[in-house]
């Protein structure tokens, strides 16, 4: 089945969220899907639509000191080892280096291996950070250079 991957809308994410768990299974992650994140960064938010729904997606933004920061990326249960994922993040790296993004970020938790060999798989460097999201709470951070003459996409 085709899928086309297309801007996402604050719609879409009162369909994932009544699927949450064919996204991330047994995490509760619910709070950190934002409307105003798609109200607001329109541009570099996505959602990867077949006949048969949203198969997957991505929120994110570019920071003010050029950063293309990846918030939230999930691809559904039944769309998983297809490349799904490197999709999604290609479009956000080109609307992100659209916006003068000239490096890329992301986090996760430190048990999510199945996320930093992803991230690694895409290049990324990971890091520990303790404290990153309040005290006690370790996260893993991704970052990964855009090349110059990547940027202008």
């Amino acid at each position: 089945m085709d899928t086309e991957i297309t801007q996402a809308r604050p719609a879409d994410l009162h369909v994932v969220l009544a699927e949450h768990s064919r996204y991330w299974g047994e995490r509760d992650l619910r709070s950190l899907h934002l409307v105003a994140l798609l109200q607001e960064f329109p541009a570099t938010c996505f959602a990867a639509r077949a006949g048969d729904g949203i198969r997957g997606y991505l929120i994110g933004f570019v920071t003010p000191d050029a950063t293309g920061y990846v918030h939230l990326v999930a691809t559904r249960d039944d769309s998983r080892g297809v490349g799904l994922g490197r999709r999604l993040y290609a479009e956000f790296e080109r609307a992100a280096r659209r916006q003068g993004a000239r490096r890329m970020k992301a986090i996760t938790s430190v048990g999510n291996t199945g996320s930093v060999a992803f991230h690694r798989a895409l290049g990324f460097d990971a890091r520990t950070v303790e404290d990153y999201d309040g005290p006690g709470r370790t996260m893993v951070v991704f970052g990964r250079d855009l090349p110059a003459a990547d940027r202008d996409g």
